[in-house]
């Protein structure tokens, strides 16, 4: 409701008992759930193709969707993707091992800790920054 009012601020990703604490799979789940959340504020499109008007009124009353070219080219950029909250069917996620949520967050953090490379910083960015921190310090005399 924050964002969809104009929000672009969310606070305490990670955050456990009232930011006391924080959490590297919280971090990640909370990450999904505001590529979610953006996904929604980005809004749909209300175009006659992406609205498939014509496809529709082909279709008509009765036929079916969902096997249409149209629907298979266009479904995945309409809905969020997620790597976390497992949308397959009960048989697969048990086939899969069974792993809940925390579980499937935490490998993720894991993996992300052990894997991501810092890219480095463009030429010329680290002195402007070292300039920055002068600069603040004779000004404010920290």
């Amino acid at each position: 409701m924050a964002a969809q009012g104009g929000a672009n601020l969310i606070y305490g990703a990670g955050m456990l008992d009232l930011g006391i604490t924080f959490d590297f799979a919280q971090f990640v789940i909370d990450n999904e759930i505001y590529t979610m959340i953006r996904k929604v504020i980005d809004g749909i499109k209300i175009t006659d193709e992406a609205l498939a008007v014509d496809l529709i009124k082909e279709v008509g009353p009765g036929g079916e969707l969902v096997s249409h070219p149209h629907t298979f080219a266009n479904f995945r950029a309409e809905q969020s993707a997620t790597s976390l909250f497992d949308r397959s069917m009960r048989e697969a996620w048990i086939a899969e091992g069974c792993k809940d949520l925390a579980e499937r967050a935490y490998a993720k953090a894991d993996d992300i800790l052990r894997t991501h490379q810092v890219p480095a910083l463009a030429d010329g960015v680290e002195n402007e920054i070292h300039d920055i921190l002068l600069e603040a310090e004779e000004k404010y005399g920290m």
